[in-house]
């Protein structure tokens, strides 16, 4: 599959690696792939970052990912359906950080696999290059571009989604973005071929 990937998408998956090691995470989760997309100085997903203003929002995106990885990878839905059934997560958050120390739940650890220079890539951002792919080809496209990358962040759950759509950047925002009034009627679901 990383030989469909255009210049653009493979520096964004590279620059999540190096993303990854600037912050000491010992893997490379779909967090790192967003963080690259955003360093990115020029391509069409940087041009649908700036176009929508999500560039401009970097430390308030930060910020809203960082309070996630605080509340375990909760979303803010997860959060609020947590608490329709009487499940408090600040409480409980605020409690695990009384007894293990702030940021406890956010899965902050040392690096285990000191003995090897790759990181692996999570479940969760091997699943985004996976859904690029379906992207792509639910678009007609014999490549996966940058673009795509940001497109299959946009339409998998989870906190990135979550994240992103706060800040304005939804699938169908992106797709606007990216490609104006030609657009699909919504993310991908299958993979073809």
């Amino acid at each position: 599959m990383f030989e469909r990937f255009t210049r653009e998408a493979r520096s964004a998956v590279t620059g999540a690696v190096a993303v990854s090691e600037r912050s000491g995470a010992d893997h490379v989760s779909e967090e790192h792939l967003l963080l690259s997309l955003l360093e990115a100085g020029q391509g069409r997903a940087a041009f649908a970052l700036t176009a929508l203003g999500v560039r401009d929002r970097r430390e308030s995106l930060e910020a809203g990912l960082a309070e996630a990885r605080r509340r375990g990878g909760l979303t803010r839905a997860d959060t609020a359906a947590l608490g329709g059934l009487g499940i408090d997560v600040d409480a409980i958050v605020a409690r695990v950080e009384d007894v293990h120390g702030e940021g406890a739940l956010g899965g902050e650890r040392p690096p285990r696999r000191w003995w090897s220079p790759r990181r692996p890539f999570t479940a969760g951002a091997k699943g985004v290059l996976e859904s690029a792919l379906r992207v792509a080809l639910g678009r007609g496209d014999r490549f996966i571009g940058a673009e795509h990358l940001l497109l299959a962040l946009t339409s998998r759950p989870g906190v990135v989604a979550d994240v992103l759509a706060e800040h304005g950047a939804t699938y169908a925002s992106v797709e606007r973005a990216l490609y104006g009034g030609e657009g699909e009627a919504g993310p991908p679901t299958a993979l073809a071929g």
